[in-house]
C-alpha cells in the first residue's frame, strides 16, 4: 500500500500540535461512499516494552462480515518522538506505515486502537492515519481523552453520545453486557453513527472489537519474539 506524505514526522510538540490544527478540516466526517458493500477491515496496534524506545507495530486485514483473517504484517523501529497524550499519532503511525506497506489487499477501512476526533484538536491517531492513507477510519478508544458523557445501560449496544465543547464527536459503546464501555469516534470518510454501528458488529463475544484485538494479539507476539529494531 502506498501512502501520501503530508508533512514530516520528526518535529517537535508545538509543531506537532499546528500539523493537527492545519490537517483537521481536511478530514471528511460522512461515510464516502454510502451504500458500497464493506469487505476488508484492517486493525491497527502498536505496542512497546516500558522503558524502552523500540516500537512494534501490526496490521491484520479480516474480510467482512465474519472476519476472518486474510493479512497480517508487522515492523519494527525506533520512536523519533516521545511519549505524549494527544500527539500519539507522531509516535505510533511512522511505525505503522511501514507495516501498511508490506500489505497487499487494500482495505475498505481502519479501526485503531486509539481516539479519531475525539480528541483535543480533533485530530487523533485514527484521524491521522486515515488521512495519511486516504482510507475510512474509526478511533476505538479503551478510556476517554476528552468529552462528557451519561453512562450507557449494562446490555450489549447501549451507547450514549460523546460529547466535546458542545459537539458530539463519539460514541460510548457497550459492547458487551456489563464490562466497561469504548469510545468510538470517526477518524475520516466516517460519520458518528455509522462507526458505533461498525465497531458494535465487529464485537464478537468480547469487549474489544475483532479487528483491533487481532491486530493486538499480533503486535504482542511479534514483541515477544523480540525482532530486531529497525534505525
Amino acid at each position: 500500500m502506498t501512502y501520501r506524505r503530508l508533512h514530516p514526522w520528526n518535529v517537535g510538540i508545538a509543531r506537532a500540535a499546528r500539523i493537527q490544527r492545519s490537517l483537521r478540516g481536511r478530514l471528511r466526517l460522512t461515510p464516502s461512499r454510502r451504500g458500497a458493500p464493506l469487505s476488508l477491515i484492517a486493525g491497527a496496534d502498536v505496542s512497546y516494552d516500558r522503558g524502552s524506545d523500540v516500537l512494534y507495530g501490526a496490521v491484520v486485514v479480516l474480510s467482512y462480515p465474519d472476519l476472518a483473517v486474510v493479512e497480517t504484517a508487522g515492523s519494527v523501529g525506533i520512536a523519533r518522538f516521545p511519549y505524549v497524550p494527544g500527539f500519539l499519532s507522531f509516535r505510533e503511525i511512522p511505525i505503522l506505515l511501514r507495516a501498511f506497506r508490506k500489505v497487499r489487499r487494500r482495505p475498505d477501512l481502519i479501526l485503531c486502537d486509539g481516539q479519531g476526533i475525539a480528541h483535543p484538536r480533533g485530530f487523533g491517531l485514527a484521524s491521522h492515519l486515515g488521512l495519511v492513507l486516504g482510507l475510512p477510519s474509526i478511533g476505538c478508544a479503551k478510556s476517554r481523552l476528552v468529552g462528557d458523557h451519561d453512562e450507557p445501560d449494562r446490555a450489549r449496544g447501549s451507547r450514549s453520545p460523546l460529547v466535546h465543547e458542545g459537539r458530539v464527536v463519539g460514541t460510548v459503546l457497550r459492547s458487551r453486557e456489563g464490562v466497561a464501555p469504548l469510545y468510538v469516534s470517526p477518524g475520516h470518510r466516517m460519520d458518528v453513527e455509522s462507526a458505533a454501528r461498525v465497531v458494535l458488529s465487529c464485537c464478537r463475544g468480547v469487549r474489544i472489537p475483532e479487528p483491533t484485538r487481532r491486530a493486538h494479539m499480533e503486535v504482542n507476539l511479534l514483541r515477544r519474539r523480540r525482532a530486531p529494531a529497525v534505525a
